[in-house]
């Protein structure tokens, strides 16, 4: 047998065999399993806890009638209605499984072995595996210092030195996960206003409606003025739709063209487009939970101040919260507990876990919970 045969995986590509897979929030089932317990509650990956509108699940539940046939690849129906949502051409979308799936594409576009693209320290971390895969060199920018007033949030300074005449795309999440910070308006938009032509921005608005609660503005209004830029944005947060895996690019003509050459035909389901279509027709729900989720996040950190712990401020729907070199730890006494947070020990940070913001009750048992760890060390 040869070596080949022997270990197939070599036949991947070196940048694919040299990347660390993306490790998601432990799901339910799965602590249930190990642990042997019940009664869990995940506030691991950002989830809407209000879920979905009732209009989008009654037209999903619909949609299972047609579930044998193929979803229409152009999803001409949801498209047309999520331009009238915008205010956009319908030639400026692209539609995603999710909005990772669209970094995906972008990076599949745009980037060759030769080239490079930016994003910044504790981004999100699908951007530097995008990237990587496609043997692009991946420019990381150091991320603001621990005590300035959005402590590790994008420096578009470095972010803006690092960018280099290979450079291809620019990664920019606002408001930024893990950390929740986010990028003022002004300052955002003069740093693409700096950005070469030879690199596209990619803007990350998946935390948008949460966002601009907390006064954060989006970019579409810029879309016209910057060619080069592309907004993502997704309906699996604020819209409650994790599960359906929505997600779409507002971008330039010409990169929506390229993103539609290379997107999977199918890669959105009937299902999906009815209960996002749907969802849309109900912007109603998504403000209401979408207001008191952050309502929830402002009594969360007022709990968080009174067990002395110190985190991050946040314009998403969770808290990045500092815990000490015991986070791993608590990370794993919370799991024992029933709790499921995010451990950030993969981005860099040891210390600290993130928190997705939850129904009230769960919220109070994870102060409660979390507090009394907290006193026993």
């Amino acid at each position: 047998m040869s070596t080949q045969q022997a270990h197939p995986g070599r036949l991947a590509t070196a940048a694919v065999r040299a990347l660390s897979p993306y490790v998601p929030g432990k799901p339910i089932s799965e602590l249930e399993r190990e642990y042997g317990i019940g009664d869990v509650i995940k506030l691991a990956s950002n989830e809407n806890p209000y879920g979905p509108s009732p209009a989008a699940l009654a037209a999903m539940h619909a949609a299972l009638a047609e579930v044998w046939l193929y979803p229409d690849g152009g999803a001409h129906e949801f498209k047309r209605a999520l331009a009238r949502h915008l205010g956009v051409p319908e030639n400026t979308l692209t539609l995603g499984n999710g909005s990772n799936e669209l970094l995906l594409l972008l990076a599949e576009a745009f980037l060759r072995e030769q080239d490079a693209a930016v994003c910044s320290q504790y981004g999100f971390a699908i951007y530097q595996i995008v990237i990587r895969a496609t043997g692009a060199r991946c420019i990381e920018a150091s991320a603001l210092d621990a005590h300035t007033g959005m402590p590790y949030g994008h420096d578009l300074a470095a972010m803006a030195a690092a960018i280099t005449p290979d450079t291809r795309l620019v990664f920019i999440a606002n408001p930024n996960n893990p950390t929740g910070t986010w990028v003022d308006s002004t300052a955002l938009r003069a740093f693409i206003a700096a950005v070469p032509a030879h690199a596209l921005v990619v803007l990350d608005e998946a935390y948008l409606e949460y966002a601009a609660l907390s006064g954060v503005g989006d970019g579409l209004g810029w879309r016209e003025e910057f060619p080069q830029l592309v907004l993502v944005r997704t309906f699996s947060k604020a819209f409650g739709l994790a599960g359906a895996r929505v997600g779409y690019a507002i971008s330039h003509p010409e990169v929506a063209d390229a993103l539609n050459r290379i997107r999977p035909a199918f890669n959105v389901s009937n299902i999906a487009q009815a209960g996002a279509a749907a969802a849309l027709s109900d912007l109603r729900h998504v403000r209401e939970s979408a207001r008191l989720v952050v309502a929830e996040r402002e009594r969360l950190a007022s709990a968080l101040r009174a067990l002395a712990v110190p985190f991050a401020p946040s314009a998403a729907n969770f808290l990045m919260v500092d815990v000490g070199p015991r986070a791993p730890q608590i990370y794993e006494q919370l799991l024992r507990g029933g709790v499921i947070v995010r451990p950030l020990g993969g981005y860099g940070l040891p210390r600290h876990l993130r928190i997705s913001v939850g129904l009230p009750e769960q919220n109070d048992r994870l102060v409660r919970v979390l507090g009394e760890l907290l006193r026993s060390a």
